[in-house]
């Protein structure tokens, strides 16, 4: 009698956890690693070097503004994700519309402007070009996918080989400097982070409370399933390829306006970063799950790891090792999870 006593007190614990755990938000688990990670570097930071990691204005801008850059991209690469696919231009379309938006931002203070009757333009002129530069490239990844059943991994590799090569030969391999104040402006101070958080609740509520997010979580869900109920998949894929497109340009102009420069040297492992912060936050490469607040607490993550190791002295190469590690160790979870769930 006391055993069956005891076995009903522990299903009403356990049943009170699960009620619990469903109340919780989505992202819980996910946050509590990040501010473990930040309580790990500030105790590390103390011990190591006798200061604190939060508590310095200078670190935490620089955090916020790698995590900004970061996190247009990841946006974008989530949706991709999303419908099982995958994103490898996204950094040299960054190079690319950098470098277009910067030719077309410079002043008469250039010693050589690319384009001598086209220096202080509005600024509105490159910012526009930029995007639609990265627009055009994402819409290229689309049709390739879509039409010519090109995996997303091959389409999207050889853009990033393409857009790397064009940003080069557009500048001959030179920097693209002397850009208007007007342009700049939209990459100085806490403007990166605002465009960020914009872009966040634009396509948090796009894929949460639209027709859009409902089928581009029906594709990744089940492919077949979504033709057969009438979604136009080549369609909705074409949409999201190209609004990842569209958010790398976004994220060329304001990293290009950050730094007063443009570069085909821009962006090199942005995409892996990017794909990073998705996977990191929950998204899944089998497709149909990912959330746009937990792609940004993944960008911050990457943020706090990369300064934090900055900070206590660990080695730029040890760095990209632990980063590799955490990237595949965030696949093999996800793998893990979707294997318990079949």
């Amino acid at each position: 009698m006391s055993d069956v006593k005891m076995n009903s007190q522990q299903l009403s614990k356990v049943s009170r956890f699960s009620s619990l755990k469903g109340k919780m938000p989505k992202d819980t688990g996910i946050f509590i690693v990040m501010v473990a990670i930040a309580l790990i570097f500030e105790i590390a930071g103390w011990y190591v070097r006798d200061q604190s990691f939060l508590l310095n204005p200078n670190r935490l801008v620089l955090i916020v503004l790698q995590v900004a850059i970061i996190g247009i991209i990841a946006v974008g690469v989530t949706q991709v994700i999303i419908t099982t696919g995958i994103d490898l231009s996204s950094g040299s379309i960054i190079a690319l519309t950098a470098v277009v938006a910067a030719s077309l931002a410079q002043t008469s203070d250039s010693l050589s402007p690319m384009f001598p009757s086209l220096v202080n333009m509005p600024a509105v002129v490159p910012i526009v070009a930029g995007i639609g530069v990265g627009l055009l490239c994402g819409l290229v990844n689309g049709v390739l996918i879509t039409r010519t059943g090109i995996p997303p991994f091959i389409a999207t590799l050889g853009m990033m080989v393409s857009a790397r090569g064009l940003a080069q030969y557009y500048t001959q391999g030179n920097p693209v400097s002397f850009l208007s104040d007007s342009f700049t402006s939209i990459g100085q101070g806490a403007m990166p982070v605002i465009i960020f958080l914009i872009v966040a609740v634009i396509f948090h509520i796009a894929l949460k409370h639209t027709r859009y997010g409902k089928y581009v979580y029906a594709i990744g869900g089940n492919m077949t399933s979504a033709k057969v109920s009438g979604i136009k998949v080549n369609k909705y894929l074409v949409i999201v390829y190209t609004i990842a497109g569209g958010l790398s340009g976004l994220a060329g102009v304001v990293l290009a306006a950050r730094v007063s420069s443009g570069q085909s040297s821009m962006g090199v492992s942005y995409e892996l970063d990017a794909i990073a912060a998705a996977v990191i936050g929950g998204s899944s490469l089998m497709g149909g799950v990912g959330r746009i607040t937990g792609t940004l607490i993944g960008a911050v993550i990457l943020g706090l790891i990369k300064s934090g190791f900055t900070f206590v002295g660990v080695d730029a190469y040890v760095q990209d090792i632990i980063k590799g590690i955490i990237i595949v160790s965030a696949v093999a979870v996800d793998m893990y999870r979707n294997r318990n769930k079949r």
